[in-house]
């Protein structure tokens, strides 16, 4: 059995989000939960997929879960891209995939540049309150703050400016107490001509993630939000951590459209 590390939403290694990507043929370990924790926890990236083949003929082509190295989670972008690069790159799947997840039929599409393409649902956002606390433990005094609904589980939090974003030093054990998986916290690009238009990080605290390189997930919600402030259905997102990465995206009303690149780093033999 093999497994890979990848690095996505990144056209170069050691940078974007490294995922663990693992094929199973074998129905039954993909039922094993406790296994499937075990290496994730072993791999200790911010997300571990297990893809297993579904029959012909079915809505989906694969079956796909996530894991991180403390809970399993309901939807990931980044650990998706890795598993479709996987099954393009080696020839196990040509053209476009269906996988049945959690958060229902996503599917990842190739293009020609070697990009992908993910259709991923929208996430519903509701303006809430800003909650007791969340201003001290985040470091800064939110501008907006909204629920993402519940395949994201995240607070979307706008603060004041991009220097501001990428000076955050969160309270993160104060963070954990504010949401189901944690806080993304965004504003507007100071200077789209540098080839993004909103900035973005991600705390997960909950699900054993302190920051999160670059988050598909949270570009579900980050692209509603920032396509009705811009005026614009098509954005590009920095994720603003140590290790950095883009991700265009689409809306198109209930899905979202997240596309970038990904490089395997490592390839070895599972033994365990």
């Amino acid at each position: 059995m093999r497994i890979r590390i990848v690095d996505a939403f990144t056209d170069r290694p050691f940078s974007g989000n490294p995922a663990g990507v693992v094929l199973l043929n074998d129905p039954d370990a993909f039922q094993d939960d406790t296994w499937l924790q075990n290496i994730a926890l072993e791999v200790n990236h911010s997300e571990t997929a297990f893809a297993r083949p579904l029959p012909e003929g079915g809505e989906a082509d694969w079956a796909l879960r996530w894991f991180t190295p403390a809970a399993e989670v309901a939807m990931c972008g980044h650990a998706t891209l890795a598993t479709a690069h996987v099954l393009h790159t080696t020839g196990t799947h040509e053209g476009p995939v269906r996988f049945a997840t959690r958060s229902g039929v996503l599917a990842a599409t190739p293009a020609e540049d070697g990009s992908i393409t993910l259709d991923f649902p929208t996430a519903p956002l509701t303006r809430v309150d800003l909650p007791d606390g969340l201003t001290e433990a985040l470091g800064t005094e939110p501008l907006t703050v909204l629920d993402t609904g519940p395949n994201v589980g995240d607070l979307l939090v706008e603060v004041a400016d991009e220097k501001t974003v990428h000076g955050l030093g969160p309270d993160l054990r104060a963070l954990a107490a504010h949401s189901e998986r944690g806080v993304i916290a965004t504003a507007r690009a100071d200077d789209p001509d540098q080839g993004y238009d909103f900035v973005s990080r991600c705390f997960f605290p909950n699900v054993g993630i302190d920051e999160d390189p670059v988050t598909g997930s949270a570009h579900t919600a980050l692209a509603p939000f920032w396509s009705e402030r811009l005026g614009s259905p098509r954005l590009t997102g920095l994720q603003a951590s140590p290790r950095s990465g883009r991700v265009r995206t689409e809306l198109r009303g209930e899905r979202t459209l997240l596309t970038g690149r990904a490089v395997t780093v490592i390839e070895g033999e599972l033994l365990a």
